[in-house]
């Protein structure tokens, strides 16, 4: 069997949904070495910076594995705004989807929110709500996001910055998607890690 039998889902059977589950599974397989190519497209994404968008990507992870970070962490960090080519408008929660299934909760909801927590640092000139983020005050997750902002994304447009490369975040990104998706274990609702040591 090379293809499913089916035109319309509906019409499938037990056979064509086990091959496709299996084409699937493997597939998924594949997910980190995607994301990374992706995160490399980002050079070709907004421009404007003194450093491109895998720059500052990239310095952010660098800053967060400096500040003692865990795995989850740096690769949210790295993986922040990978949204920025396909989804302009909501990058923060393109990212946070792509993560949800296998980083902590904690990291999922900074990344989502980040967006609106960066408000603060250019909202007023551009006619946005500086304090937005105060809508989520309540939150325990909203100081680990406003530091998330400050010391790993607001602060990662600096050329002069001794900046790690890719490739040093490649096994971390590796061991994060090769995780079993929604694992509770891992995704640890209401847990919360520091950001730094």
């Amino acid at each position: 069997m090379e293809t499913v039998k089916f035109t319309a889902m509906k019409d499938g059977d037990k056979e064509d949904y086990d091959f496709l589950t299996e084409h699937e599974i493997e597939y998924t397989k594949g997910t980190a070495d995607r994301l990374l190519t992706a995160l490399v497209s980002l050079d070709e994404s907004l421009s404007g910076y003194q450093i491109t968008r895998l720059g500052h990507s990239l310095q952010s992870a660098t800053r967060a594995e400096r500040d003692g970070a865990d795995t989850d962490w740096i690769v949210s960090a790295l993986l922040h705004d990978i949204g920025d080519i396909f989804a302009p408008y909501n990058h923060d929660e393109y990212a946070a989807t792509i993560l949800k299934p296998f980083v902590r909760e904690q990291c999922t909801w900074v990344v989502e929110k980040h967006g609106d927590f960066q408000m603060v640092y250019y909202g007023e000139h551009v006619g946005a709500d500086p304090h937005k983020r105060e809508a989520y005050r309540e939150h325990p997750y909203f100081e680990d996001c406003a530091t998330f902002c400050e010391r790993w994304d607001q602060s990662s447009f600096d050329p002069a910055y001794d900046t790690l490369p890719l490739e040093h975040f490649r096994a971390r990104v590796h061991e994060v998607f090769a995780r079993t998706p929604y694992d509770p274990d891992v995704l640890r609702a209401g847990v919360r890690e520091p950001l730094t040591v």
